[in-house]
């Protein structure tokens, strides 16, 4: 059974910075396209960041351009969030998810991606 569980979600004020972390289980990920998106009360599920099968490429959303940084350690099955200078904008639930395997495309829709986890807060304070 595949699993995903996001961490390192909390409370931040803004300017501050925050690092998420998802482990992936039940096969190996080294194959598939990575991401994150969030969600905001009230809002669509949004596309945050997305990276390749060996990290050597990866796409971003424009609101988090420059700020925010995606990385993978396939070795550990995990995907990474760096969050930095965040906005109270970046309040949001934060979701890991995976293409199936051999897809390359770094999708930026959310039904490119086969699995996800439950999500971790991130509230950014003014």
């Amino acid at each position: 059974q595949v699993q995903m569980v996001e961490s390192g979600g909390g409370l931040v004020q803004a300017g501050g910075s925050l690092r998420l972390s998802c482990v992936a289980s039940g096969r190996t990920f080294s194959r598939s396209v990575m991401g994150w998106f969030r969600q905001a009360p009230g809002k669509e599920r949004e596309f945050v960041a997305a990276v390749s099968w060996r990290g050597a490429s990866t796409s971003y959303g424009d609101s988090v351009k420059g700020r925010l940084t995606i990385s993978r350690d396939n070795a550990k099955n995990t995907v990474y969030l760096q969050m930095n200078s965040l906005k109270p904008d970046d309040t949001a639930v934060y979701y890991c998810a995976a293409r199936g395997e051999g897809y390359a495309g770094l999708a930026v829709t959310t039904r490119a991606y086969d699995y996800w986890g439950q999500g971790t807060q991130v509230t950014v304070s003014s």
